[in-house]
Formats: C-alpha cells, sequence, structure tokens
C-alpha cells in the first residue's frame, strides 16, 4: 500500500481484545494493526472511533426492491392475509398485491427504489439480492428499473438482480418467455416461486425449468419455497433435488422455507441432510410473517442461514428502513437470541454469513481485503444492536461514503449521567 488515505484510530474489532488502527489506501486494508500510541500513520482522512466497534458492512439476501413504498397503493386485504395466522392465505396475499404492478411503471419504480437504495448507504448495506417481479403484468418494467439502479449505485451498493416469477411459471402463461428474456436483458439471479404453482407436478416443472435457464446461463437460483402455513409443501426438497442432478452444488439459496418449522421431525432431518449435500442456503425473515424458518436449527446442522429485510412498507410488511441492524435486533426477539453469543450469530446472519449464501466473497477486516467497513454506535454486537442506529460512518473502498450523528440537547432541569453511566451518543 502506498500512502494510506483513511485511517480509523481507536477502533473495536469482533473478537480481538484492544483498540485496533485501520489503514486504507487503493480501496484496500493496508493496516489492520493493535493500537500503538507511538505510531506516526497519517492520512487525509481520519476517524477517531473512540471506541466503538468496526465491522464488515452488511448484507441483504432477500429484498422486494421492486415493490417498495407500495402498501398504500396495495391496500391493506393483502396484508391482513399475508401476516394472520399461520399464513394459510398467503397465496390469496399475493394474488391481492399482484393488482398494483397493473399500472406500474418504470419511473415509479425506479423513484421508490432509489429512496430505499439511498438507505441501504447510510446505513452500511453493501451487498443486496434484489427481486423484481416478472410477469404479464408488470412485464419487464421492474426487472430494468433495477437494472438501471444496479448502474447507478455501482461501488457503493452492489445489487444482484433477481428476475422472480412472482405469480407462478405454469399458472401464468408467457412468464417463462419473459424470464429468459430477463436473463438475456442482464438479470443476476434467476428466481422462483414453485410452491404457489396449482399442483406439486407443476410446481417440480417450475424448479426444473428455472435451475435448468440459470445453469444454462451460468447463474445462480434463488427461490421462495413452502412459504405458507402448510406441512405439505416440499418445494425446499424439489430445489436441493435439482441443483444436485444439475451439478449445481452451493449455486442456490432458499427463501423464506417457513413451512419448515412444522414438518415432522424425521422429514426435517432428511431435508436438512439433502440441502446440505446440494449446498443450498436458506434466508429468514422472520419480522415480515408469524411463521418462519427454524433458523438457529438449521444453522446448527451446518447450513449457511441469512436473515432478509424481506420489505419495505408494501402488501407483505408495513415498516423497513433497510437496516439490517433493525433485523437483526427484531430477529433476536422472534428467535428467543439473548445471550451475546446468540446476538453475534444473528449478526453473522446480516454480515458475513449474508454475504456467503448470495454467492459473494465473504468480507473480512484483514490486509488486502476491501476497504468496506462500518463503524458503528455502540462497543459491542449488543450494543449497536440495542441502538439499531446507522453507523457513524460508512466506508467503502476506502471512502467514506456516509456519516451520521444523532445528538439531543436536554434542558437545565434534566439530571446529568454521572461519568461512569453508559455513554450514548
Amino acid at each position: 500500500m502506498n500512502a494510506p488515505e483513511l485511517v480509523v484510530r481507536n477502533a473495536r474489532l469482533r473478537g480481538r481484545p484492544g483498540p485496533w488502527t485501520l489503514a486504507a489506501g487503493d480501496g484496500r486494508l493496508g493496516v489492520v494493526a493493535p493500537e500503538d500510541p507511538r505510531s506516526d500513520l497519517q492520512a487525509p482522512v481520519t476517524i477517531d472511533a473512540d471506541g466503538a466497534l468496526v465491522t464488515e458492512p452488511f448484507a441483504d439476501a432477500h429484498l422486494h426492491l421492486c415493490k417498495v413504498h407500495t402498501l398504500d397503493l396495495a391496500g391493506a386485504t393483502a396484508l391482513a392475509d399475508y401476516t394472520s395466522g399461520t399464513m394459510g392465505a398467503a397465496m390469496g396475499a399475493i394474488e391481492k398485491a399482484a393488482e398494483v404492478k397493473q399500472s406500474q411503471t418504470y419511473e415509479a419504480v425506479i423513484g421508490r427504489a432509489r429512496s430505499v437504495l439511498v438507505e441501504s448507504v447510510r446505513h452500511g448495506v453493501r451487498a443486496v439480492q434484489a427481486f423484481a417481479d416478472v410477469d404479464p403484468q408488470a412485464g419487464l418494467t421492474g426487472l430494468d428499473a433495477l437494472l438501471a439502479l444496479r448502474e447507478e449505485f455501482r461501488g457503493l451498493v452492489d445489487i444482484q438482480v433477481v428476475a422472480f416469477p412472482q405469480n407462478g411459471l405454469l399458472r401464468e402463461p408467457g412468464t417463462g418467455e419473459l424470464i429468459v428474456e430477463a436473463v438475456r436483458r442482464g438479470a443476476d439471479v434467476v428466481g422462483g416461486i414453485p410452491w404457489i404453482e396449482w399442483t406439486d407436478a407443476d410446481a417440480a416443472e417450475h424448479v426444473d425449468r428455472m435451475t435448468d435457464l440459470a445453469r444454462a446461463h451460468g447463474l445462480r437460483v434463488a427461490m421462495l419455497v413452502d412459504d405458507a402455513g402448510d406441512a405439505g409443501l416440499r418445494t425446499t426438497e424439489m430445489l436441493a433435488k435439482a441443483l444436485l442432478e444439475r451439478g449445481m452444488i452451493g449455486r442456490g439459496s432458499a427463501q423464506h422455507a417457513r413451512a419448515m418449522a412444522l414438518y415432522p421431525e424425521p422429514y426435517l432431518r432428511r431435508l436438512m441432510g439433502l440441502c446440505r449435500a446440494a449446498g443450498l442456503g436458506f434466508v429468514s425473515d422472520p419480522h415480515t410473517g408469524p411463521l418462519h424458518l427454524p433458523v438457529f436449527r438449521l444453522a446448527d446442522a451446518g447450513l449457511p442461514v441469512a436473515l432478509g429485510q424481506d420489505d419495505v412498507e408494501d402488501a407483505y410488511y408495513p415498516f423497513g428502513r433497510h437496516n439490517m441492524l433493525e433485523v437483526a435486533f427484531l430477529g433476536a426477539h422472534l428467535l428467543d437470541a439473548r445471550t451475546d453469543t446468540e446476538l453475534d450469530r444473528l449478526y453473522d446472519m446480516v454480515t458475513v454469513d449474508a454475504a456467503r449464501v448470495i454467492g459473494r466473497a465473504v468480507p473480512a477486516l484483514e490486509v488486502g481485503a476491501p476497504a468496506d467497513f462500518v463503524v458503528l454506535e455502540g462497543r459491542t454486537v449488543r450494543e449497536a444492536l440495542t441502538r439499531h442506529c446507522p453507523p457513524r460512518h460508512v466506508v467503502v473502498g476506502g471512502r467514506v461514503v456516509a456519516s451520521t450523528r444523532s445528538t439531543t440537547e436536554f434542558g437545565p432541569e434534566v439530571p446529568q449521567c454521572s461519568p461512569t453511566a453508559p455513554r450514548v451518543r
């Protein structure tokens, strides 16, 4: 490394005691070393982390980016169906939500999705697996918009665009041809939602056609599988088998797989073994529905698992800021994760494990690695999750691309904190 362009001092790193110094130049980390008060290392930009935690950036393995901020257009009925009970009405919710796409335009998708991607930068989300609905209603408007945004945000947020047949493949004539055209236009990933087809045979054909298309073009697959409260759904198994049969081990991810929470124990064990053989990764979004994947059970079985944002203010979830700390914070409650060890695992699921699930190089804070990292609010993972606010600084390629500060001014009648009280910035 030549003379550094950025130096971060007094940083805390996960699993490494003591304060650390990081220095970056030419887009890569040139120094990751214990803090040395005698060092004369200088750079045009210097950040005093003041004991704050510095980690790898966030990755979102599942975001319906073409749908963001459409809740008011969709109305409340679809949301009520999708989040009620054990998700028995999930298929009906998807059908109702599809009505929004009748009037969807490229310009509208661009505007809504761009606002979320700006939030991605603010919150240190470095990579996103972004689903674009492709069907006779939406046509290719959503896909084209996300492809354009992929270029607009290149170097800030790496967007993997998924060509996604949201309403099914066989039950929506003409969708297959549109997916092929989406791949021709530059989609990064072939999507799927086989469980929504009318029969198991159609679901299997859905999986086969989409995995064949992915293999033919050297792409990965990302499918929403078994996303309803029905223990009879078996499309996760179909996907794992298809990957094995085509020699695509490690080339796919299963999104949601909520029905796995209902599977009998013998079948669940067999399925986990099959998925492990297929190198299938999983993405769970427990905050967007009352039923969710048994996250820690799968992770304990050696399967890579990530958490995803899933939705931002659409027909399936009324909230969302594309803040993966917030996603992990919600996951801590919904997955009953309280100990520091469990919180560390959740943090991995929105950083390094999320990158692994979407086939991206796993980020690391080590010499020679890309200088992509976040300086958090908090000294530990637990403190960062407690606050789940934007990072103080977001660094991409050795450049500070976002900085956030929040302060509160108290009146004189408010008691002052003692020097030993926890610091809240």
